[in-house]
Order: C-alpha cells, then structure tokens, then sequence
C-alpha cells in the first residue's frame, strides 16, 4: 500500500517545496504575486527558476516545456532540454527566469479560425504562476497561457484566467455593498467528476471506429446491457482495481485531488470525482488527469474512452462541472447563512447566478457543443439541450414567497423579508438530486452537467463566470447607486426572481412534456452544434464578452470557425470511417458467410437426397436483402457527404452535416446492425458489444 501523504505532490512545485527551496524575500515576492496578481521582476523570476530547474533534476528531469492549452481542446508542449554548452566543450545544467516566464512555440500550425495566415506563426507562452509547475515523465511542465505576436489569445487558459479575475472583482464590490471591505479575492472552484469507459486494448485494436473516432459507428445490441442496473457501485474486477490503484498514485503525486472511485451506469463505465480546486487549477488538472488516465490504462492492456458516446444504446460519458464561488477568507458565497445579513447576501448571489443562466442559455449551450455531445444531450442519461436550472424544493419555495410576497409557511403566515427574516435551514442535499438538470443546485455550488467527457472545462467554466460577473456588475451598479441599500436590495431580488422564474424546472427533463412546456416559457432547445453556434455571434453575446474583456470580437469570431470548422472534420472522419468499414468489412463478411451457409446447404442436399434446407434459404435471402439495402445507403451516404463537403460556407456545410449526413449514417447503421447478429462467429468483422464490454 502506496504512502499516500508521502506520495501526495511529491511531482508538483508548490508552496510547501517552494518556501523550503527558495530565499525568504523571494518566495514573499512570489507569493504576493500569486495572492494579489503583482507581477513577478526579473531577478525573482531567475531565482525561481533555478530553484526549479535544481529540484526538477532532483526528481529526474532532464528537459522542461512550457505546458498549454490550444484551442485543439487538448493540451500541447514543445520540449528543450536543461543542457547549455561551456567553453572546455562540456555542459552545464541552466534555465532562466527569461525561459520560466516566456516561450515561444511555432503557432502557425494550431486552430486559429483562419484569421491568421500560415506565415504569421509567432505565437507566445506565459507562465501562468498561480498553477504549480510538475514533473511529467522526463520534464518539467511549465503551465502558460498562450499568445498570438498581436496579443490576441490562442488558448483557453487566458480567457479563463481573464474571466476568474472580472468575476473577483465584480464580487468584491458587491461584497462591500453588504460592508465586508476586508476581502481581497474572490476565487470560482471546480470540481470536475470524470466518466469513461474501459476495453480490451486487443479488441479495441481491432475496432477500425474506435481506433479513428473514438466512438463505435456499428454494434448491435447486446443481449444484456445495463436493464439490470447491476454495473452501478458494484464491486470492481480486479483488473480495473489494478488500473485505479496505479491511475491514484499518479494523480497523487501530481497534486490531483482523486477523491471518489466507482462503477458508473453503463457495463464498463466508471468515474473518478476530485476534491474542488481553484478554477484554472482545476481546470489544468483535469486535461492532466484525462492524459494520464490514457496513459495508465495502456500500461493494464486497456484503452480509455473518453468520447461522450462511444457505445449506442447505453449511458454516455458526461463530466459534472461542480461550480461556486469563495472568499479569501474562506466563505463559500452560494452556501445559506445563518443570519439575516447572510443570508440576504445568498439570496443575491444566488439571484445573480439565475439571472445569467437565464439570460444566457445560449452561451451555456454553446460552451459545451460539440459532435460528440450532441450524442448525448438529451439521451436517458444526460440531461437535455434546453438549459434549465434545479434549485430543489425547499429553495423553491423561498423564492416562490420572495416573488409573490406570499407567506413562506403557512403557519406563521408570515412574508420573507430580505435582510430580516433567518432562511429556514436549507441543508446540503435537502431534496433529491435531479439528473435530469442541466444545471442543478445541490446545497453549497451548481452542478453544471452539460459538460461532454472529452471537454476541456476552461470553455465552460470561462462562459460561466463571464456571465455571473456581468450580472454582479449590474447589481453592484444598481445597489451602488442606492440611496436605501436594504430596500433596494429587496426590491431588486423581488423584481429579477420574477423576470427570470422560467428558467427553475425542478421536473423530469427527461419527459416528452417538457420540450413543449419549455417551449411555452421561451426556452430555447438548440439541438445541435450548428444551432447553438448560429446563437455565438448575435450583438448581446459580443457586448458581454468585448466589454467585460474576456474575449475581443476577433477571438470571438475565431472560436466560431473553429468550433463549426472541427464538427465538420469529426462527421467526415466518421463518414470515411463508416464506408470504409462497410465496404471493407461488413459486406465481404457478409459474403463470406453467405457463401459458407450456401455450401453447407450444397452438401446437405448432397448428402440427404431431396432436403429442402428451407432455414439456410430464407437466411440466405433475409442476408442478400439486407447486404444489398446497407451497400444503397452506403452509396445514399457518400452522396450526402460529397455534397456536404461541397458547401463554400462553414456553417452551410456543418448544417448539412446534421441536417443529411447523420441521418443516413444513422441509416446504414440500422441495416448492419440487423446483419451482425445474423453472422456466423467465425466471420464476424470485428468484435462486438458483448466482447467490448463485458471481456475485461
């Protein structure tokens, strides 16, 4: 058994390593740029770099790179080793504060929406110190954000980081309206739980679609799946209690937060869950965690999914983005209180979180689109596109009284009165979790569960303060201005509870009910990724942005290509690959077990004179139907796919895509469906759902 305090952070340049390696007056300096954002001089940096670079090569390393996050959606690095030649033809052993605080990657090559020419390929990475440096394998990483040579941000750290502070500083000012002026910060936290899958490296090996997207295109249903709701919290096997024991150790000595371990819904899913970090911290472990949890399972003969659906039919992969927001002095400020000044102080935060997913919907929906989620939105185990928010019974009820100005309990006949009345104890958990919700709130945070399993949660995460804090701008502004601050106050959470109450559904958002119930309320139900992009660039989503300074019109406008740019390349990857595989395995196997049936049915009647061999003939017509209606949707399939490719405009051609291509997919994929279990085991073209699923 691993030493789990020893081996915690033993990987991670942090404060404790950090105050016994370097010289008093520097790591005071250094921490006072990591508390208030002062930034760091040049001989600090040279003295943190060398303590750095010493320790690094303590632990092993031999080269260091600056750690990013492009807009790829994984992360990148670009590797130099710490070796500097010296006069008498050896080497020393050298890394700068220069080297520490700046680098600079070829970014020609990286997603830009093309509004960079190829030619324009400086690009620049800053060392982001807020989140800790490690060792990976032979290196030091270096977390940075990343930067065109016009300043323009090519990453998904810089928004996030840029979000986090306007959001500090909104807070702040709404904080001090309440008469807390002692608070420097205010930080958002995330704890991000994780799904996935794990199969069989050999069986995965010989799955062309998953090899090249990551998600089965073909599978019959297996004759059992997850009906018997036997997979979840169910003992682990051994082998993935190898794998977790080995992922935890790795994570541990990397500073990740592992917490919880367990089954998920579906046979072969599990999920790992982190104690809540700071936002970018968090966000940075996350994109660390989904690398090493690859990287892990091939060392156990195993290959980690992370695609949100990689198997039809059963539960996809999502990842729950646990958000709040505290205090420096360590106040939670979606936690009740338990006076009425904190309580009145609740109430705003918590009106202010309604207000802008409300307003926004949008947004929210856009920063967790992608191909592969549009799978799973809205599927039995994921909640639906409409973005809708849960607040549980109890809550519910007290802003039904707020809004109304009806008696909370109706014993006392007594109205709410903010800033007066005591909230009536509001536990964590006091009702049941609704799955269901997209966006639920469970006591203390909101538990964003829109986010696909392979996201990087820098987008979501940067749309959600963004728009938390434009909202707390405006009632900073409002009460500010205010000659009664407590009338006001009440006045104001009364007015936006009432102007925004469509958006609180603590229904079943799975039931057929609610698309045309939310419909009714002006909900907006933005299916796929072409329907939420087409929402990206309207002027109130550029005003937000641009003037809150998160991201500039032209970052905007590059998010927007990339984001229709890469759907279109994952559905003609995965229309290559579907061809590919009925042409090349579907129908010679087809063929192949045809022609066995057919010769056996020869030798029968060969051998017993005047047999009908009726089974074997209607199989063998029920097969040539069903080869020959997959080989016409295949051909309906390509022809929809040329023309989708054919669109000149991006968004004509990713309409296009949703609108004909992933219907035919969805067609072909019936008729080989229906032919797989008809397929003699000897000629099957690849291994099924039952061998991916319960082979482990």
């Amino acid at each position: 058994m691993s030493n789990i305090p020893e081996i915690f952070g033993s990987n991670v340049f942090n404060q404790k390593v950090m105050q016994e390696l370097l010289p008093k007056e520097t790591f005071k300096a250094l921490k006072k740029t990591l508390e208030d954002g002062t930034p760091l001089k040049l001989d600090v940096a040279n003295q943190v770099a060398h303590a750095m670079k010493d320790w690094a090569i303590s632990k092993g390393a031999t080269h260091f790179t600056h750690w990013f996050q492009p807009l790829t959606g994984i992360t990148a690095e670009k590797h130099d080793s710490f070796i500097s030649p010296n006069a008498d033809g050896g080497i020393i052993m050298e890394f700068s504060g220069k080297e520490l605080v700046k680098g600079e990657p070829d970014a020609s090559s990286f997603p830009s929406g093309g509004h960079r020419a190829t030619f324009e390929a400086r690009g620049y990475t800053v060392w982001d110190p807020t989140s800790y440096a490690f060792i990976k394998d032979h290196s030091l990483c270096i977390p940075t954000a990343f930067c065109s040579y016009t300043g323009e941000a090519l990453d998904k750290k810089t928004p996030l980081l840029r979000s986090m502070e306007i959001l500090s500083r909104e807070a702040i000012r709404v904080l001090n309206l309440f008469g807390n002026t002692s608070v420097k910060h205010v930080a958002t936290t995330v704890g991000p739980e994780q799904e996935y899958f794990l199969v069989d490296e050999k069986l995965y090996s010989q799955r062309k679609d998953l090899r090249m997207t990551g998600r089965t295109l073909f599978g019959a249903k297996p004759s059992k799946g997850q009906e018997m709701d036997d997979q979840y919290f169910a003992a682990i096997k051994p082998r993935i209690v190898k794998f977790m024991e080995d992922l935890n150790n790795e994570l541990w000595s990397l500073g990740i937060l592992s917490k919880t371990e367990h089954n998920e819904v579906a046979p072969a899913q599990h999920e790992m869950a982190p104690i809540f970090s700071t936002t970018n911290l968090s966000a940075d472990q996350n994109q660390l965690t989904m690398e090493i949890m690859k990287k892990v399972a091939g060392r156990h003969g195993l290959v980690c999914l992370l695609h949100e659906k990689p198997f039809a039919g059963l539960n996809g992969s999502g990842k729950h983005n646990n958000w709040s927001m505290s205090t420096n002095e360590g106040e939670n400020l979606l936690e009740p209180g338990d006076t009425p000044a904190k309580n009145a102080q609740f109430l705003l935060f918590l009106t202010a979180v309604i207000k802008a997913v409300d307003e926004n919907q949008d947004l929210l929906r856009i920063s967790v689109a992608s191909a592969g989620n549009d799978h799973r939105l809205g599927a039995n185990e994921a909640p639906p596109a409409i973005i809708s928010m849960y607040v549980g019974d109890e809550l519910q009820a007290v802003l039904e009284s707020i809004k109304n100005g009806t008696p909370y309990d109706d014993k006392t006949k007594q109205k709410m009165t903010i800033g007066v009345d005591v909230l009536p104890p509001i536990p964590k958990d006091s009702t049941d979790r609704n799955r269901t919700s997209p966006f639920a709130f469970t006591g203390n945070k909101f538990e964003f569960r829109s986010c696909g399993s392979s996201l990087s949660i820098s987008g979501p995460n940067t749309t959600l303060n963004a728009i938390v804090a434009d909202v707390l701008k405006q009632f900073a502004d409002e009460l500010g201005a205010a000659k009664d601050f407590d009338g006001a106050l009440q006045t104001l959470i009364r007015r936006e509870i009432t102007a925004h109450w469509r958006i609180v559904f603590n229904g079943n958002g799975y039931d057929a009910g609610w698309i045309s119930e939310a419909e009714r309320r002006g909900l907006l139900n933005l299916k796929t990724l072409p329907d939420a992009m087409g929402e990206y660039l309207k002027p109130k989503n550029v005003k937000l942005f641009t003037e809150l300074g998160v991201y500039t019109e032209q970052e905007m406008k590059s998010h927007y290509d990339i984001k229709l740019e890469k759907y279109c390349q994952v559905l003609n990857i995965e229309v290559e690959t579907m061809l590919e595989m009925i042409n090349k395995d579907i129908l010679p196997a087809s063929f192949k077990y045809m022609s066995a049936v057919g010769e056996t049915a020869a030798r029968i009647k060969a051998v017993v004179g005047g047999a009908k061999c009726a089974s074997e003939a209607a199989l063998l017509a029920k097969l040539d139907g069903l080869t020959d209606a997959l080989a016409a949707k295949a051909e309906e399939l390509s022809r929809k796919h040329l023309a989708a490719k054919q669109q000149s405009d991006i968004m004509a051609c990713a309409k296009a895509y949703a609108a004909d291509v992933i219907p035919a997919m969805a067609e072909a994929r019936a008729v080989a469906d229906e032919i797989e279990p008809l397929i003699g085991e000897d000629c099957k073209p690849f291994p099924s759902y039952e061998d991916l699923l319960f082979r482990i």
